[in-house]
């Protein structure tokens, strides 16, 4: 099983990027998909989630109106749109896969989730 995070890289702030995340091993859309970051010297954080057939999704105050999840099943491939960027959002970003239900599902928790990506550096300059 292993979910591979990409797409990261240096933007400038006010920039986009689009980070995807693939799966193999395991079909992704049998699971709740999240995706999390972590910036230096702190904790490893909720950005958003999204149900198993994309209906619902949930996000972090922080980047509402900015960030966007959605997913392609036939693809096993979660993204994650990010614009407008903010020096701030400089994180790895992780995704990560919880088996439970949606309303099961407590989305926004690290231990929620059963598999993780290997991480995606974002770095947005000022």
């Amino acid at each position: 099983v292993q979910l591979q995070a990409s797409g990261g890289g240096l933007v400038q702030g006010g920039g986009s990027l689009r980070l995807s995340c693939a799966a193999s091993g395991l079909s992704l859309s049998r699971y709740v998909m999240g995706w999390f970051r972590q910036a230096p010297g702190k904790e490893r954080e909720f950005v958003t989630a999204i149900s198993r057939s994309g209906g619902s999704t949930s996000y972090a105050d922080s980047v509402k109106g900015r960030f966007t999840i959605s997913r392609d099943n036939a693809k096993n491939t979660v993204y994650l749109q990010m614009n407008s960027l903010k020096p701030e959002d400089t994180a790895v970003y992780y995704c990560a896969a919880d088996g439970s239900s949606w309303l099961e599902s407590s989305r926004q928790g690290v231990r929620s989730y059963d598999y993780w990506g290997q991480g995606t550096l974002v770095t947005v300059s000022s």
